[in-house]
């Protein structure tokens, strides 16, 4: 079932969680160049990097599940594209994004999905 590579995955839950933290500063509309790092464009970069590679692996894949990843993907990677795309980065434009239905479901299907490369504990 798998063609994908994990390391993907626990970029996406890793860039998660930093703009988790990058929301919570409170930092005003900027651009990055006049900002204090850390900056949350680079991550958003990584992020997108990691779905596109993905989305390559399951794109037309026979199961239904890996469709469904598939098209959440495509949803989540739009609006990563989007914020990534704006001039001006701001805490709000980030906690935006987090709060995007469709990056929750990228999530919550890729925390389904890596079930599967768990180790089997012995009974």
């Amino acid at each position: 079932m798998s063609r994908i590579n994990t390391d993907d995955i626990e970029a996406i839950e890793s860039v998660y969680e930093f703009l988790l933290a990058y929301a919570a500063q409170g930092r005003p509309p900027h651009k990055e160049e006049n900002s204090q790092p850390p900056h949350a464009g680079p991550e958003l970069d990584r992020m997108i990097a990691a779905m596109n590679s993905l989305h390559q692996a399951l794109k037309g894949s026979d199961d239904p599940f890996e469709q469904v990843i598939t098209s959440d993907l495509e949803k989540a990677g739009a609006a990563a594209r989007f914020a990534r795309g704006q001039s001006h980065m701001s805490s709000e434009l980030v906690d935006n994004l987090n709060a995007s239905i469709h990056l929750r479901a990228v999530l919550t299907d890729l925390f389904l999905y890596s079930e599967q490369f768990r180790p089997v504990e012995a009974s």
